[in-house]
């Protein structure tokens, strides 16, 4: 008897043990992993027609009109120091265009230009600091006053950015999605066409989160083209925003020097 109630004490604690092993560790036997939501890669977006998250386990943002400014504003973050070469196209009717290639530096807060314009003029800019200095080759005195957030890339490089994407209005959005543009995978944007006919069309880097591309159309007829797919990150090192009197604003890589007092003539 006395046997007998050993026995069934032996079986009970090894049920209790089993029950408390199955708690912890047997669930995941039977419960899959959450799925984790990240944006495609180039490499992934490479096969046609296929699935990036297929038998991996990942699960794709989907991009709609609706959710592309959420998607754009939440899991994209631009590179804090890059280069990269922008080539800005216009046109404007009966074959006649014209091109401005602008080397971009961007590094710290600082952003520097150096446009060559259609008519062979050099545009260069600075911004940063709060502050934007701009001048043209030649010139040994820059224009320089307050700088906001958009003056970088409204001033330095005339291009649209991710951020004109977030401030669009959410009933404009005509369609969304994800899409290869030069190589790479993209979030696409295509506004519906205003009141005189335009539609603009945004295409921002799920890898590095800038906007690589865009265009302007009137009536299905192109009248602006921007593209820069190729970027270098992080900018070179040693690389010197310098005014054209050799006053060094910024180096990539070092503290920036201090910024001229404002109203004060760096030539």
């Amino acid at each position: 008897m006395e046997r007998k109630k050993r026995n069934l004490m032996v079986v009970l604690i090894a049920a209790v043990i089993v029950v408390a092993m199955l708690s912890s560790f047997g669930l995941r036997l039977f419960v899959p992993d959450t799925a984790k939501i990240v944006l495609p890669t180039p490499a992934a977006s490479a096969a046609p027609g296929g699935d990036p998250g297929a038998d991996s386990g990942v699960v794709l943002v989907d991009v709609t009109p609706e959710t592309v400014q959420a998607v754009i504003g939440e899991t994209l973050t631009r590179p804090e120091s890059y280069l990269r070469t922008v080539t800005i196209e216009d046109f404007w009717g009966e074959g006649e265009s014209g091109v401005t290639t602008a080397q971009v530096w961007v590094d710290g807060g600082w952003t520097m230009t150096e446009a060559s314009l259609p008519g062979g003029a050099v545009r260069h800019t600075i911004v940063g600091d709060g502050r934007f200095w701009l001048w043209y080759g030649g010139d040994r005195t820059p224009v320089t006053g307050p700088a906001d957030s958009r003056s970088a890339d409204l001033e330095g490089q005339r291009i649209p950015t991710y951020e004109d994407v977030l401030d669009l209005e959410t009933a404009d959005i005509a369609a969304a999605g994800y899409e290869e543009r030069g190589g790479l995978a993209c979030i696409y944007v295509e506004t519906a066409p205003d009141a005189l006919g335009y539609v603009e069309r945004y295409w921002v880097s799920v890898d590095s989160g800038l906007l690589v591309s865009a265009e302007t159309a009137q009536d299905g007829v192109l009248t602006y083209r921007m593209t820069a797919y190729a970027v270098e990150r992080p900018a070179p090192a040693g690389t010197d925003f310098a005014l054209p009197d050799g006053t060094v604003l910024h180096t990539v890589g070092e503290q920036a020097s201090p910024a001229p007092a404002a109203g004060a003539d760096p030539g």
